[in-house]
């Protein structure tokens, strides 16, 4: 009996205003056969640290994340309060 679990990225959306979500999901296999499966949903903002990110999930973020995005993101949430 041989176990072993992976963690995958297998979903990354991002949103007009640059909001990256991305679900990572977990599974456990025994001989290959899958026997769990659960997620962690995650969401980053622009211009967010990046720190613990996975590189595929940080690769779309410096796509999307520009400058004028980063400031109009962060013009945004100063004029809502944040």
């Amino acid at each position: 009996m041989s176990l072993s679990k992976s963690i995958t990225v297998d979903q990354i959306t991002v949103t007009e205003n640059g909001i990256v979500f991305y679900r990572e999901a977990t599974r456990v296999f025994e001989d290959g056969v899958e026997l769990s499966k659960t997620y962690h949903r995650s969401s980053l903002q622009p211009g967010e640290e990046l720190d613990g990110v996975p590189k595929n999930v940080i690769a779309i973020c410096n796509a999307a994340w520009t400058d004028e995005v980063i400031a109009a993101f962060q013009a945004a949430q100063a004029a809502n309060g944040f």
